[in-house]
C-alpha cells in the first residue's frame, strides 16, 4: 500500500523531467554534442561589480555580447558594456556612468562542457568618469555548457586606452583588468 502514496510523487517528477530530456534530444539530435556549430549565433549577459567595506565606493557592470560561429571554435562579434560607480574620496566625489563598444574575437578549445577561450577586443570607451578614447584587449575566459546551447562563463580582459598607434604601444602596460561573470545561449 506505501507504494501506491508514492507513486503520484514519481509520476510528477518524471512527468516535469520528461519534456526537458526530450528537449535536449531533439536539440542534440541524440548525439551528445555541446556547444556551437558553424553559422550559429550567441547571446550572453554578464555582470561585475565592487565595494569597499564601508559600501560607499561601490561600482558595477553589465555586459551584453552578440557572435557569430565562424568555425565550431570561433566566434566574432559585438560587445556592449556599461558601468556605474559610485565614488567618495578626498577630492573626488559623484556618481559616474560610462560604457564601451568593442568588437571581439574568440578562439575557443576543446570538445567538452568546458570551454577555454582565447581572444581579443578592438572599440571605444566613453563616459563621466573617462576621456572618450579607442581601447583595445586580450582576454582569456571559459564557458561551462550546462545544456547543450546554454552556458556559463567567466572572463578577464586586459583592456589598454589610445587615442593613435604611437599611443596604443605606449599605453600597453598601463592598462586595467576588467573581470565578468555571466551566462549565454547558442541559437
Amino acid at each position: 500500500m506505501k507504494i501506491f502514496k508514492k507513486a503520484p510523487l514519481v509520476i510528477l517528477i518524471g512527468s516535469t523531467l520528461l519534456p526537458t530530456y526530450s528537449m535536449a534530444q531533439s536539440h542534440m539530435g541524440g548525439h551528445d554534442m555541446l556547444g556551437p556549430s558553424k553559422g550559429d549565433r550567441e547571446f550572453s549577459l554578464s555582470g561585475t561589480g565592487s565595494s569597499n567595506k564601508d559600501f560607499d565606493n561601490s561600482s558595477f557592470g553589465v555586459s551584453v555580447d552578440y557572435g557569430w560561429y565562424l568555425s565550431d571554435r570561433m566566434v566574432a562579434g559585438i560587445r556592449q558594456s556599461i558601468s556605474y560607480a559610485d565614488v567618495k574620496g578626498e577630492d573626488l566625489s559623484g556618481d559616474f556612468w560610462n560604457g564601451s563598444t568593442r568588437g571581439f574575437v574568440d578562439y575557443h578549445f576543446g570538445q567538452g562542457a568546458a570551454r577555454p577561450f582565447v581572444g581579443a577586443t578592438l572599440g571605444a570607451i566613453y563616459g563621466d568618469g573617462v576621456k572618450d578614447t579607442g581601447t583595445a584587449g586580450l582576454e582569456v575566459g571559459l564557458k561551462y555548457y550546462v545544456l547543450p546551447a546554454t552556458f556559463v562563463q567567466a572572463r578577464a580582459e586586459y583592456q589598454f586606452l589610445f587615442d593613435s598607434g604611437d599611443s596604443a604601444r605606449d599605453n600597453f602596460d598601463n592598462g586595467a583588468w576588467a573581470y565578468v561573470l555571466g551566462m549565454g545561449i547558442n541559437f
